[in-house]
């Protein structure tokens, strides 16, 4: 596939999760960047400014929302996708109030669906 710029934050603990999301966003022409848990994430988006957050809710250190918030309160506007295993309306509801984010939950979508999601945030086809 064709090379992008565009660069892509990566916020999960599940090392296997993590690998097929790198492996995907690679084989589209993404640099994939990769934080374990939120206080990384947040010095990994201070230092690289990625283009795209892709977060787990629940991780270790900062729940994705809130890092998701303070990377947001510190200047930079990077699109957010939300993944979870955890159906809840309060989570939705909660995300649907943050601009640029998406909300998809991990068991209901398939791997071409969360690039997709990416792709439409970052206003690529």
């Amino acid at each position: 596939m064709r090379k992008t710029k565009k660069k892509i934050l990566i916020v999960e603990d599940d090392p296997n999760f993590v690998s097929i999301l790198k492996e995907e966003f690679s084989r589209e022409g993404f640099t994939v960047l990769v934080a374990q848990d939120g206080k990384e994430g947040v010095r990994t988006s201070e230092s690289e400014k990625p283009d795209l957050l892709v977060t787990d809710i629940l991780l270790p250190m900062l729940n994705g929302i809130d890092m998701a918030k303070q990377i947001r309160g510190k200047g930079s506007e990077p699109p957010v996708i939300f993944l979870t295993n955890v159906k809840d309306s309060g989570y939705s509801n909660t995300i649907k109030k943050i601009k640029k984010a998406d909300y998809l939950v991990k068991s209901d979508v398939k791997l071409a669906e969360i690039v997709s999601a990416a792709k439409k945030l970052l206003g690529k086809r």
